[in-house]
């Protein structure tokens, strides 16, 4: 079973964390139904999620046989052969579709996830070589993980939610970029060869630049998350903690893989942890407050 966990690359299913987005800003993750849809909504993202890393892998099998790295992966190693691989697909868009059909009833989020894996299946045959497409795939995968999670339970995506959101995107997948270039030189990956260093550290951090002003001025700006979001500000500084944290990563000895990133780090586990904390505290005050009977 591990194997299989692992050819589903079940770690790389925090990225779908974005998905809670729409539910916790806009102040209704009390509201037990949508928060219902939303946890289901993350899990029948994750599986098609996990289809497009099989996919992913099963594509680049030759390549990952001798990639540093990569080697290690259930495919490339032999432990899961193509067959039981494409068998996996097969039971992941089954269970899929399944909670889509008896537990989400919004064709948006249906024609939101098709569009994810359309974008992604075909970044695995060829777009991925692509430069500046490669990394806006990324991107968009992101951006669409948002817009899925506002699809089920009905909240429209605000303009600054998309802004920081876009921009953060453009970061990691930099980052990434950067990173592999760094650790594994130019010809780890075909699109790299088209890539310099110093190209992809200056996008990125013109990025990560644009995510903390576009963070600040969604905190600031009137009912963009919820009445009185103006108390949001005191989470800046904390944001500005977590991005320069993430960069010292970055900067070191890593591979720019930003689930890896964090699993790897304590402490960066711990200022996200304080983070959601402080957001909960100061969006869900008056229901906090309530549920301790105060």
């Amino acid at each position: 079973m591990k194997k299989y966990l692992k050819l589903m690359r079940i770690r790389h299913w925090i990225k779908n964390m974005l998905i809670f987005l729409p539910i916790v800003f806009s102040g209704k993750a009390f509201d037990f139904n949508l928060l219902f849809k939303s946890i289901t909504g993350f899990f029948a993202f994750s599986l098609v999620a996990s289809i497009v890393y099989i996919v992913n892998d099963i594509n680049d099998l030759e390549n990952d046989r001798s990639h540093p790295r990569k080697k290690s992966r259930p495919l490339a190693t032999g432990l899961v052969s193509k067959k039981q691989a494409f068998t996996i697909v097969g039971i992941l868009a089954f269970s899929s579709i399944a909670l889509m059909a008896l537990f989400l009833n919004s064709p948006l989020s249906v024609a939101l996830l098709t569009l994810y894996l359309i974008i992604n299946i075909a970044y695995s045959f060829g777009l991925k070589n692509i430069p500046l497409v490669d990394v806006s795939i990324i991107v968009a995968g992101f951006i669409l993980r948002v817009e899925f999670g506002g699809a089920i339970i009905a909240v429209p995506i605000t303009s600054w939610m998309f802004l920081t959101v876009m921009a953060m995107s453009f970061y990691l997948a930099l980052g990434k970029r950067r990173n592999e270039i760094q650790k594994n030189g130019h010809s780890s990956r075909e699109v790299l060869k088209r890539y310099t260093e110093q190209f992809l550290d200056k996008m990125m951090y013109v990025s990560l630049g644009l995510t903390i002003v576009f963070y600040s001025l969604w905190c600031m700006a009137p009912n963009e998350v919820i009445n009185n979001s103006e108390r949001l500000i005191w989470t800046v500084p904390l944001f500005l903690l977590i991005c320069m944290k993430y960069s010292m990563d970055v900067e070191c000895d890593s591979h720019g893989d930003p689930a890896e990133i964090l699993y790897s780090d304590k402490a960066l586990i711990g200022l996200v942890l304080f983070y959601g904390m402080l957001l909960a505290a100061l969006v869900y005050a008056p229901e906090l407050l309530k549920l301790m009977g105060v």
